[in-house]
């Protein structure tokens, strides 16, 4: 809202933006005072009714981007504390029961510390000490160093290594250094070649089709995680080792088809490349503490559970490590994108307000999901969110995707059976997100990428449809195969 008032004060302000706004509010004040009769759900009260209009209102705001994405979600979170909760004004509360059920403001709140939000953070933090140390210089070093000097090698070198950090590190972060490490490969290649496109794009693809390896490693797998391990929703306990059994094999195989797809579309005119990655560690005990908590934590994120200790709680073990020896300082948390943060909070308050006021449960027992497609359900939504991913941030669709699927799951019961079960569905979306990079609006490192000049439009949306494509096909059936055999 100040960033909004600045803009108004000072003449820069998007007339667009302001009316896809005023649209936006005028559609969620007649949703919110419709008769619940309009929405052919029986027995609808009036706090679900509003928490459909906030729905609504989430949709239409992130999808146009009339405000910022992050703003989105602390308007969710706002209006629900406000409006639906049992700490809301007594004028919206109603005699007890009147309204319907409504929404702990405790547990609206909690949306923010929720533990995936934790395992999340965990990961950010792990990311940036590893930068501030110089480690993620010289795990590069170590890992492009048996790719040799070939051209081709290089490439698949880059794609890999890009993939790999991906998993671990925010896919923003590692886009801007896998790019910053490719500047004297660029001075070392012909002008004329095609292999510099071949290289900057491999970044991108990399970094996205990478996020999917492991929970942490983009937005939609963390409310996948959340939604799949609800234990007021479907509760089936999917753990950190579970998710990298099927998605690590699977990000190899799309990453080694991506490469063979950019050798045959960019080929390079010059057969070698003398690589010279620049950047040092800090050789101090920081960067030993940080080096041993790195291996700590993967080796508790996929091991912990044998010793009782989930990815959750593990996630505290680099915050609290890098806290207490002075690691990190209070500044280097500013590094932190809370808006990611906040968008991910936003949407499990969506999700939250679905359960909490019994929407979910009064759509169920309307809606005859038992007789729906699965197949025509799982295909639909993951080419929505292929979709809209492409245009809007993954972060949001999946927000908006993911608490009406997980309904949509929960109501179909056995039925789902045929493709493998709920998984196969809302890791499908997760799936379908990561898949989603034809344009430079797409994702950040897209926008990265196409940044330094070198990569044209057209070109990124070429091999951003063909390897979308093939990670929609290939993910989905992949799913599907190891959800029927059981491995969920």
């Amino acid at each position: 809202m100040q960033e909004t008032l600045h803009k108004v004060l000072s003449g820069d302000f998007n007339k667009t933006k302001f009316l896809m706004f005023a649209i936006t509010m005028l559609v969620t004040v007649i949703v919110w005072n419709l008769p619940t009769s309009f929405f052919g759900i029986d027995g609808l009260t009036v706090v679900q009714q509003r928490v459909i209009a906030i729905f609504v209102m989430a949709v239409l705001l992130w999808i146009t981007e009339a405000i910022p994405a992050w703003a989105t979600s602390v308007c969710i979170i706002f209006v629900l504390l406000f409006f639906v909760s049992n700490s809301s004004f007594k004028f919206f509360q109603g005699a007890e029961g009147q309204y319907g059920q409504l929404l702990d403001s405790v547990g609206i709140m909690a949306c923010f510390a929720d533990p995936t939000i934790i395992l999340f953070l965990g990961g950010f933090v792990l990311a940036i000490a590893t930068t501030k140390s110089g480690l993620d210089v010289m795990m590069a070093k170590a890992m492009i160093k048996p790719f040799g000097n070939k051209s081709e090698n290089v490439l698949l070198g880059f794609l890999l290594i890009t993939g790999i950090f991906s998993m671990f590190i925010s896919n923003t972060a590692t886009a801007a250094m896998m790019l910053t490490f490719l500047a004297p490969v660029f001075r070392a290649l012909p002008p004329e070649g095609k292999g510099r496109i071949a290289l900057t794009l491999a970044i991108p693809i990399g970094a996205n089709i990478g996020g999917m390896g492991t929970p942490i490693g983009t937005p939609p797998n963390v409310f996948a995680v959340k939604y799949l391990n609800d234990p007021a929703g479907l509760n089936m306990g999917i753990t950190f080792v579970q998710w990298m059994m099927i998605m690590i094999p699977l990000v190899i195989v799309l990453l080694t088809i991506a490469w063979y797809l950019l050798t045959k579309l960019f080929p390079f005119k010059q057969k070698t490349i003398n690589l010279e990655i620049n950047g040092n560690m800090n050789r101090n005990w920081r960067t030993v503490v940080v080096a041993i908590t790195f291996i700590a934590t993967i080796l508790l994120w996929v091991f912990g559970d044998k010793v009782g200790i989930n990815a959750n709680t593990t996630a505290m073990l680099p915050i609290a490590v890098f806290a207490f020896t002075g690691v990190l300082s209070a500044k280097d948390l500013q590094d932190i994108d809370w808006g990611v943060i906040w968008m991910v909070a936003g949407g499990f308050a969506l999700g939250m307000a679905m359960n909490g006021t019994g929407l979910a449960e009064q759509a169920i027992k309307s809606i005859p999901f038992g007789n729906w497609n699965p197949f025509v359900i799982l295909i639909v939504a993951c080419l929505i969110c292929y979709v809209l991913s492409n245009f809007i941030s993954n972060t949001a669709t999946a927000a908006l995707l993911l608490p009406i699927l997980a309904v949509v799951c929960k109501g179909m019961g056995e039925n789902l059976g045929a493709i493998g079960g709920t998984v196969t569905v809302l890791v499908g979306i997760a799936v379908a997100a990561s898949a989603a990079m034809c344009l430079p609006i797409s994702t950040p490192p897209n926008a990265i990428a196409f940044s330094t000049g070198l990569v044209r439009q057209n070109d990124m949306l070429k091999v951003g449809i063909m390897v979308g494509a093939i990670t929609l096909v290939l993910g989905i059936s992949v799913l599907i195969v190891f959800g029927k055999l059981g491995i969920f």
